[in-house]
């Protein structure tokens, strides 16, 4: 099994404290036993920084699919279009289209998580209809796929792409603004829909480059990480630790573990310990200086 953990660390204040209180024996176990894998499967996967388009699973995952890993171009989008139905050709373009709250405030816009906003399925096809003419005017296919708390000013560059996506935020803002279904939403304490996050982008790659079966990707952390709500994701990564890494710890040999965080994602399997270190008990990198690194 190849492990994935992605959301495993994070640079704010606030994480740095989370991970002080963390007691992971199985991850320290497993850490003191296996060595970093360093060949081609992840070369170029650690020279991104918190600020790239693509988080550092994505670029793993891009990887382990056999893509080109570019920064804001890892096909998801597409990928998901053909586990719903579709049959994107290789080498279309693709999006993903998420209805969102962004909460503006005096200094930064803040996109809050889109699955808060708990939309219904005749509410997100009502979105769906109304916001249609703005993209198909753009030449843009439009199509339905189904119902679906951070800073995002740094995303928001001057990069004549991002410009035309934003323009199209700003007139569905304005579209949105005075539309009856925030009325309704409004009037029953519900966050308005009043802007959309585009992600996923990228030239579709042949079918046959799927993930493989072997490879899990645990996401538990992501939505307390995201939410800012440390002591959540305290408890997923203790779970974590009690469950799928103590099993990985005891896993055969041809296993490997990516913890990935904001900047760089790092991967492990175990190695042959030399004999000063089996008779030290398997000493070895710690947890928390590893996540931190993340």
């Amino acid at each position: 099994m190849h492990l994935v953990i992605p959301s495993a660390s994070a640079l704010s204040d606030a994480a740095v404290q989370a991970l002080g209180t963390l007691s992971l024996p199985n991850l320290d176990r497993l850490l003191a036993r296996w060595a970093p894998v360093e060949d081609a499967s992840t070369a170029d996967l650690s020279d991104a920084d918190e600020y790239a388009l693509s988080l550092p699973h994505e670029r793993v995952l891009a990887r382990l699919r056999g893509w080109p890993v570019q920064d804001g171009l890892l096909p998801f989008a597409a990928e998901a279009a053909r586990g719903a139905g579709f049959a994107p050709a290789t080498g279309s373009g693709w999006g993903l289209l998420t209805p969102a709250h962004w909460h503006v405030g005096r200094d930064q816009v803040n996109l809050v998580d889109p699955a808060t906003l708990e939309l219904d399925e005749p509410e997100a096809r009502t979105l769906h209809a109304t916001l249609a003419p703005l993209f198909e005017d753009l030449g843009w296919a439009w199509h339905w796929a189904g119902p679906i708390g951070r800073n995002v000013d740094l995303w928001l560059n001057d990069h004549p792409g991002v410009m035309q996506v934003r323009r199209l935020q700003s007139e569905v803002q304005m579209l949105l603004y005075v539309h009856p279904l925030n009325d309704a939403r409004e009037a029953r304490g519900a966050m308005s829909v009043n802007s959309f996050w585009l992600s996923g982008t990228g030239p579709t790659q042949p079918a046959e480059r799927a993930l493989p079966a072997d490879v899990v990707v645990d996401e538990r952390l992501r939505a307390p990480l995201m939410g800012d709500d440390w002591s959540t994701w305290a408890e997923a990564w203790h779970a974590l630790d009690a469950g799928p890494l103590r099993e990985l710890a005891d896993a055969p040999a041809a296993s490997r573990l990516t913890l990935a965080g904001e900047r760089h994602a790092r991967t492990w399997q175990p190695a042959e310990q030399p004999w000063w270190k089996r008779l030290l008990g398997g000493r070895g990198a710690q947890s928390h200086a590893v996540l931190e690194a993340l």
